[in-house]
Order: structure tokens, then sequence, then C-alpha cells
């Protein structure tokens, strides 16, 4: 398995513009028609010419006026689409989509062709990394403390003990009893890694990345969320041990770990640079840059 084949689909939440535009904005870019759907999300949804359906819905979460508040809801994307992707953020920037900090990005991974001990890998990857991950994506406290809380430990580690082989054994691995029809709102949803989706969508939800309307950052993460399945899907195991942050070398461990995920080259230069540039430190040495060399 490679990145071309895992599918995804993203959230992007915006204020400053209206749902019409959002769709409008899309419509410019994938072609298709426009159309009111209206319901409890207030929804306006673009039906691109090769048949996939765009959305922009409301979400009250976010603190704007209603009229001018529009998370966008692609429809199932693979790699291959990420350059549409990023002309359709592009195109919502110039109709006046802007974030502040109620903004965020969620990635959905299909799931479909996973077993629950990749699952489980998954959940142990992000988990050994998540302080590494939420750093370079810049995930705020005040996000952290509510609708997207750090992986709880004790599902790592009833995970880690059971090691579950089917879908009701990780079920109750993340609920801590079995719930196989969670409700749409179920607050176990609301944690950085997701994945009380699974038994509604078959997908699992990366909720860490704030808003962007820089279409090299929506894509950075994206990618990232790419490299994370993959990597649990080929791996015959992970660790569930988890790495300690360490602000001296917080950009070299970063770049190792994506080059270790196969982000290695000029095709993910850019993606690297934007997932290391919050982190301090050097991405090329571990404890700083040497005195002999500065000499």
């Amino acid at each position: 398995m490679n990145l071309n084949e895992q599918t995804f689909g993203t959230e992007l939440e915006y204020v400053r513009i209206s749902r019409e535009s959002a769709a409008r904005a899309i419509q410019s870019v994938v072609g298709g028609d426009v159309r009111y759907v209206g319901g409890s999300y207030d929804a306006w949804e673009c039906r691109a010419a090769d048949g996939r359906v765009w959305r922009a819905v409301n979400d009250g979460s976010l603190d704007a006026p209603s009229h001018l508040r529009a998370e966008v809801v692609t429809p199932i994307l693979k790699y291959a689409d990420l350059d549409t992707l990023q002309e359709v953020v592009r195109a919502l920037r110039r109709a006046g989509a802007r974030t502040t900090a109620c903004c965020s990005q969620h990635v959905h991974l299909g799931m479909e062709n996973f077993t629950p001990e990749q699952i489980a890998n998954l959940a142990k990857i992000f988990y050994k990394q998540e302080e590494l991950i939420l750093k370079a994506l810049g995930t705020s406290e005040s996000r952290l403390a509510h609708y997207t809380r750090r992986t709880d430990a004790s599902f790592i580690e009833r995970s880690a003990s059971r090691k579950p082989r089917s879908s009701g054994e990780l079920n109750r691995a993340w609920f801590g009893r079995s719930n196989l029809n969670p409700e749409h709102y179920d607050p176990s949803r609301y944690r950085d890694l997701n994945l009380a989706t699974l038994w509604r969508t078959h997908t699992v939800e990366i909720r860490a990345a704030e808003g962007s309307t820089h279409a090299g950052e929506v894509k950075a993460v994206i990618v990232l969320c790419l490299a994370l399945a993959v990597k649990a899907k080929t791996a015959k195991a992970a660790s569930a041990a988890k790495r300690e942050y360490n602000e001296a070398s917080a950009k070299y461990d970063f770049r190792v770990f994506l080059l270790r995920l196969g982000l290695i080259g000029d095709e993910f230069k850019t993606v690297r640079q934007h997932l290391l540039k919050r982190l301090p430190g050097s991405a090329a040495w571990k404890n700083g840059r040497p005195a002999a060399v500065n000499a």
C-alpha cells in the first residue's frame, strides 16, 4: 500500500464567507452545479463535473455570525486529488474565507481495508509521536482542552494489552465497553485521534490541525495523515510507549520521523517545510549545530 491508494476526506472550517459563496468558489475549480439543500446544517452543495459532491455546511462551533461561517466538506479523495483541493482552498481564500482561533481542519482516513490490528497500529504510532505531531500542527492549548483532547492513555493500554483482533474487541478498547452504534456526538469523538467514527463511517478522524487558508499547509496536514495510515497498514507491529517531547531536538526528531514515514525527496520537500516550521531546534543537528561547525 502507498499514499496513492489511501482514501481520505477533509473538513475545512472558515469564517467571513457565506456557505453559498463557498460552494460557488468550489464550483469555480471543479465545475458542475451548485444548489441549496438546507436541512439542519443549512447546506449548500456543489456537484462537480465528475459527479462527486462537495458541501458547505453551517457549524455552530465557529465564532462568527451564522451567515458568515462555512465548513467545507470534501467528497472521498485520493492523493491524486490534492492539486485540485489546493486550488479549491485558493479559490475559497479569494472569495473571502478566513480562519480564526475557532477554526480547524479535520482529516478522515478510509479504514475499509484495515484490520483491527492495523487500526490499533495507527493509534499507537500516533500516540507515541503525539506531542511532536501536536507541536508541528500548532494545536492550541484551548483546542486540546475541549474539542481535541489528547489520546486516552487507558485506550492505548487496553489495545496494547488485549491486542484487538475483531471490530468488537477494538470497540470495547476504545469505549471501555461495547458500543457498536455510537451516537454522532458521542463524547469520545473529541480527541486528536478519533476512532468513534469507525462504527459510523468506517473512517478514523484526525482532528489536531488548526484551520488554514494556505493551500500548502492544508496539503501538508493531509499528507502527514496519509503517511501515518500507510505506515500503520504496512507495519508488523507498533510500540505503545509515548515519546517525550524535547524542545532542543524537536525539529530534528520530527524530521527523522517524517523520513521514516516515507516523506523523502523533492516530492515532499514543501510538505516537510510546513510540518517542521513551527518546531524549535535544528532539522540537521539533534543537539544543535556543533561549535566546531560554527567556527
